[in-house]
């Protein structure tokens, strides 16, 4: 049996022979199978194949370089031990795959259950093979080949084939009050798509069985993953779903000691405290009224990151990199009593009380100090501004 995995790895084996693992870069040979296997129905003319396969690459006589890999691909298939025959056949400009070889094609099951969900009546048996379908899905379609436009394509179909399933089971299971299904089905997209806030389903199983401790675990989780990953607050339905957490945790009756043990850190940290934008909003806000009581100095600081020119750096692998560097640093550089947060992909905000101005400098040169540890030449990325609350009140 020759088998094939196309979503979330790129994986073929033919009995105990591996042709293709997830470690191998993958030959032309290697994507004209795989474009053939996907589009086993159909087929597909030999100006597209050769367009999908050469088209953004310079290649002098495309025909000739598609008879050399269809030349490399039997090889490659004999070799492995595949019966001899005409793998692929060319009728009317069409090439299509037509091995008599046994087939276990991970796309092929799973468009079958999609098509064959559509055209089922029943709702219990819809259920099912959707169900099955979504457990199928293991991630992008053919991740490896996320550069070529037709793989591209095909991965958006695949994605909107799973994520309209997901979201029908999803509906439905909820009418039945099935949640602990939900939540494992659920589990896998938001391992897949943590941006596109999944999340919220799991909150909403969560809030349904009166978990509220976990609601909020999971809300928090996500508050910070798309403030540190994206600098971006949680979307308007999640503050919904936290809103109506905490009047249900608020209303819970308990002991002084419930209570303060509910509102302690999981654990005791020795860096300066982490919060989400949101939280650093109701912070700063909280400290204004107190200063206007206390007199208590309280200093705003900006670092941001910037390019060569002193713009803002954009979004990339770099800025991730020093990103990741500047919040360590500021984490191990400030007291426990200084709260920070990641204001955007470029910037973090930090809170620093009980200080003079002149300290505040000091703390900048330790920030500046561990961030530049390893590269000094990163000190000209780090632009620090500083202003009073006070000051800010006029």
């Amino acid at each position: 049996m020759l088998k094939v995995r196309m979503l979330g790895q790129e994986e073929i084996t033919y009995g105990d022979h591996p042709i293709l693992s997830g470690k191998n870069k993958i030959t032309k040979s290697m994507e004209l199978l795989l474009l053939l296997l996907h589009r086993k129905e159909t087929g597909i003319a030999r100006s597209r194949l050769a367009d999908a396969l050469y088209g953004v690459e310079e290649v002098a006589d495309a025909g000739n370089s598609l008879r050399v890999t269809l030349h490399r691909l039997r090889k490659l298939l004999l070799d492995a031990g595949m019966l001899e025959e005409d793998f692929i056949t060319i009728r009317e400009g069409v090439y299509r795959w037509s091995s008599r070889e046994e087939m276990d094609v991970d796309v092929w099951k799973f468009r079958e259950l999609i098509e064959g969900a559509e055209k089922e009546t029943d709702e219990v048996r819809k259920a099912e093979l959707l169900k099955a379908a979504c457990q199928m899905y293991r991630g992008e379609f053919l991740p490896k080949l996320s550069g070529q436009e037709w793989a591209l394509l095909a991965a958006a179909s695949y994605k909107k084939m799973y994520c309209d399933a997901l979201t029908w089971i999803i509906e439905w299971l909820k009418k039945r009050r099935e949640y602990d299904e939900i939540l494992c089905l659920v589990e896998t997209a938001c391992r897949l798509y943590p941006f596109e806030e999944w999340q919220t389903v799991k909150i909403d199983c969560y809030i349904a069985q009166n978990r509220y401790n976990e609601a909020m675990a999971e809300y928090e989780n996500t508050a910070r993953m798309l403030a540190e990953e994206l600098g971006v607050a949680p979307s308007e339905r999640m503050m919904e779903q936290f809103r109506d957490m905490s009047s249900h945790i608020s209303n819970r009756p308990g002991t002084v000691e419930d209570i303060k043990h509910g509102l302690q850190e999981d654990k005791k940290d020795w860096g300066a405290f982490y919060c989400t934008p949101p939280s650093f909003r109701d912070v700063y806000r909280m400290v204004r009224r107190n200063m206007e009581r206390s007199g208590r100095s309280v200093y705003l600081l900006v670092c941001s990151l910037t390019d060569s020119q002193g713009r803002a750096m954009e979004q990339g692998e770099k800025l991730e990199q020093l990103a990741g560097k500047l919040g360590d640093a500021i984490h191990s550089s400030l007291r426990r009593g200084d709260a920070f947060t990641r204001y955007s992909a470029s910037q973090y905000l930090v809170m620093l009380g009980g200080i003079s101005w002149e300290n505040c400098q000091i703390v900048i040169s330790r920030i500046t100090d561990s961030f530049t540890k390893e590269h000094k030449s990163w000190e000209k990325r780090l632009h620090c501004c500083v202003t009073s609350l006070y000051d800010e009140e006029g």
